[in-house]
């Protein structure tokens, strides 16, 4: 019992202090870690960085930060770490391989975040979707189309293509085409379309609308109609718009052609 007591003794004397010093290590360090993770929580808050990647940024440094105080405590008691740090290496590679696209969507999310092309609540096209920005997340961008459907885009798909980001000026401009029959008066019908728009207090007054004739097609004259209106006007613009030229060119007897094709036949003898 005394030589197991002395052999105690000795190994406490030769390793006593290294596995102090390595719990230490791992307390204060471990503190330390979460003290850094908060401060630059606390600092992306306040440069108004989005939450989500505050959030994942601030666990991702904690947790790499207390993997580095572990292996530096395990070499203060005599464990070899090169082996060690080899493995969570080649481990960390293999990851990286076996999740490349999730990587690859996590960087694009990333991106997103930072630079801010779409924000929640504009109305996009991009990645095959188009539809309101419902989420913007770190590895999948959701989309809520009009006819209330949601749609996940993978973030490397929609930064991997353009976007078309509908909401990101205050005013849009209504792009409408209307024809009239080449017996018609082209006057007449520019003053009624005119008329039309210059009675709808949403339309704005500057930049002007246009209206003008963009084509003389195969049965019909063409008028481009172009009024600037506030973003959140332009489908309730659009669609009254198109209703009341047509209920106007009705009044007027102004006709608007639609194709015909003539079939003449033959009788042979």
């Amino acid at each position: 019992m005394e030589d197991i007591l002395k052999q105690l003794q000795a190994v406490m004397a030769e390793y006593g202090l290294q596995v102090i010093g390595a719990l230490a290590t791992i307390i204060i360090g471990t503190w330390i870690a979460k003290m850094l993770a908060k401060y630059v929580g606390k600092l992306m808050r306040k440069r108004e960085v989005d939450e989500t990647l505050t959030k994942f940024l601030v666990s991702l440094i904690r947790i790499g930060l207390i993997i580095f105080v572990i292996i530096s405590a395990a070499s203060q008691v005599g464990i070899q770490t090169a082996s060690f740090v080899a493995v969570i290496g080649a481990a960390g590679l293999a990851i990286g391989f076996a999740l490349q696209g999730s990587l690859s969507n996590l960087a694009a999310g990333v991106m997103l975040i930072i630079f801010k092309p779409i924000k929640v609540g504009d109305f996009i096209e991009g990645g095959g979707g188009t539809g309101t920005v419902e989420t913007v997340g770190i590895f999948v961008t959701t989309l809520v189309t009009v006819d209330n459907k949601v749609v996940y885009i993978p973030n490397s798909t929609l930064t991997g293509s353009n976007i078309t980001n509908y909401s990101a000026k205050d005013t849009r401009r209504v792009d409408m085409v209307f024809g009239i029959g080449y017996s018609d008066d082209i006057d007449k019908a520019k003053n009624v379309i005119q008329s039309v728009i210059n009675n709808d207090s949403r339309i704005l007054k500057d930049p002007a609308p246009q209206v003008v004739v963009s084509e003389l097609g195969d049965s019909s004259v063409n008028f481009n109609v172009r009024p600037w209106v506030n973003k959140a006007d332009y489908w309730g613009v659009y669609f009254d718009t198109t209703e009341q030229i047509k209920k106007k060119f009705d009044e007027q007897n102004i006709s608007i052609p639609f194709p015909q094709r003539d079939v003449h036949m033959y009788q042979s003898n």
